[in-house]
């Protein structure tokens, strides 16, 4: 029991599972250090203790006369049996081989059966045990059914030791609630597995509570025949029983006398026993087993050396042999490899091509080439089935709403009144005639001649009277079809150069007409 789980005082109960009203102090033995490794050593040296001696007959398998044939019979060397007239004659003796031989190495009765245990060694598994049978996890760890007991290390009045019927002992388990535990005892109970069974050793079972009593006034009579309960007295405490297997925690029903004879038998740290001359409780290694809480403390961490870190060596790896490692140097290798590859595959259906070019052969495609093709088809389709499902749109005719223009310039759409050029009648611009052969272009040269100015306006007039058709026939740019009735009037007043081509003096930019190709 750790000494953050130990406390200072136990509860005693009577046969009736309630508390009597007086407590006793807990004894030192159940703040003793429990180690398992001890008890385990001691256990099995005590385990072997009571063996008897056993050997076969010194005489077992040579009760015969027998010799070797010796070599040259093409039979074995080993000894066989003289005489005739029986199938035993000529069979084979003495060898572990033989049937009817002897065993190997024939077990002898001067064989190492016990074993010394120190003195010490044997207390120290013993106050163990007993501070195991104190820690709640560890007896049910061990097994044992003790969720409904009331009290951990349960001790009871000592009315029980004056029990003599099995009746009694039966009515006081269920009481204190400990009859579960025989119960897994009787479930348990079953054939030995193995030759045990030819040795009086037929059943096993498991084990059930261990009853420790001051004195027997009758109890061991009444407990007896329960499956699975141990008694034992203090005195005489066994480390067998107190760690059935070699493992601690077993469950324990002290009575009061035993419970307060612990401090006489084991002492303490500081007074030593009164039954066991100069014999103290062993100190635990550790005061505080809150190991974790230890190390992160300050007082302990200042004065520790730093941790031995093991140097880590990395596997060199070879680039041009190792992928990975090459791509770590040079990520751009993938894509060297890649294109290598990739030429390499194209020459090679180059050459295949050629070769079956020359030998009149139809090269068939291959797997990569067939699916790319495939591929490509069924996109082609999804296409087209696109496009033919896609409703065909009305198209819309905007109308031209008019834009304010620049000073002196005149809405780009003609008037109601307005007649537009007749259908064979080529827009300005576009189809009309080319200016006299020594009119020069205005904005060019600067001033434009006084003849080429004349014969503009001619043809300026000639076009006004011809355009007579619908407007909605013949659609000139907005910029460009400037020939309405009016315009074509007065071509003088309207007809102006465009700025950017020339600067042409006022005078001459009003002879121009507005419909003069331009080239």
């Amino acid at each position: 029991m750790s000494l953050s789980a130990a406390r200072p005082l136990i509860s005693i109960y009577n046969d009736k599972n309630e508390p009597l009203g007086t407590t006793v102090a807990l004894p030192a033995v159940f703040k003793a250090p429990i180690r398992p490794d001890i008890v385990n050593f001691v256990h099995d040296n005590m385990a072997k203790n009571h063996r008897q001696p056993y050997s076969v007959n010194k005489d077992a398998g040579h009760q015969t006369s027998a010799e070797s044939w010796g070599t040259g019979r093409a039979v074995a060397r080993i000894p066989r049996v003289r005489g005739g007239g029986t199938h035993r004659s000529g069979q084979g003796a003495f060898g572990n081989m033989c049937r009817g031989g002897r065993m190997f190495a024939p077990t002898k009765p001067w064989r190492r059966w016990h074993r010394r245990i120190n003195i010490n060694q044997k207390r120290y598994a013993l106050v163990s045990a007993i501070a195991a049978s104190g820690v709640p996890a560890l007896v049910m760890s061990k097994g044992h059914l003790i969720q409904d007991i009331p009290e951990l290390p349960l001790v009871v009045d000592d009315k029980v030791q004056e029990y003599s019927k099995t009746k009694q002992a039966v009515v006081f388990l269920r009481r204190i609630k400990a009859w579960a535990d025989i119960q897994k005892v009787y479930k348990s109970r079953r054939f030995r597995a193995g030759k045990g069974k030819m040795r009086n050793r037929r059943r096993i079972q498991r084990r059930g509570p261990l009853v420790i009593y001051g004195q027997d006034q009758g109890l061991t009579k009444a407990f007896r025949n329960i499956p699975g309960v141990d008694l034992i007295n203090v005195s005489k405490l066994n480390l067998l029983k107190l760690a059935p297997g070699g493992h601690v925690g077993r469950f324990v029903i002290w009575t009061q006398s035993a419970f307060s004879k612990l401090d006489e038998l084991f002492g303490s740290w500081r007074k030593t026993s009164k039954l066991k001359k100069g014999y103290n409780l062993p100190m635990p290694k550790m005061a505080n087993t809150d190991l974790t809480r230890l190390l992160k403390a300050e007082e302990i961490r200042s004065v520790l050396r730093a941790p031995i870190k093991q140097k880590r060596s990395v596997k060199k790896l070879n680039p041009l042999t190792n992928t990975r490692a090459m791509l770590r140097l040079n990520p751009y290798a993938a894509v060297l490899k890649r294109k290598a590859i990739l030429t390499s595959l194209q020459s090679r259906r180059k050459r295949q091509e050629l070769l079956a070019k020359k030998r009149g052969i139809t090269l068939e495609p291959t797997a990569a080439e067939a699916r790319a093709r495939k591929l490509q088809e069924q996109r082609r389709a999804a296409i087209q089935k696109a496009k033919a499902e896609k409703a065909k749109k009305p198209k819309v005719e905007k109308e031209e709403k008019p834009t304010p223009g620049k000073e002196g310039k005149k809405a780009k759409t003609p008037a109601k009144g307005d007649k537009t050029p007749v259908k064979g009648a080529k827009a300005p611009g576009k189809g009309g005639k080319a200016p006299a052969k020594g009119a020069k272009a205005p904005g060019k040269g600067g001033k434009a001649p006084a003849k080429g100015g004349k014969a503009a306006a001619k043809e300026a007039k000639v076009l006004g009277k011809e355009a007579k058709a619908p407007a909605k026939e013949a659609k000139a740019p907005a910029k460009e079809a400037k020939a309405p009735a009016k315009e074509a009037k007065a071509p003088a007043k309207e007809a102006k150069a465009p700025a950017k081509e020339g600067k042409a003096p006022a005078e001459e930019t009003k002879k121009v007409a507005e419909g003069s190709p331009k080239k």
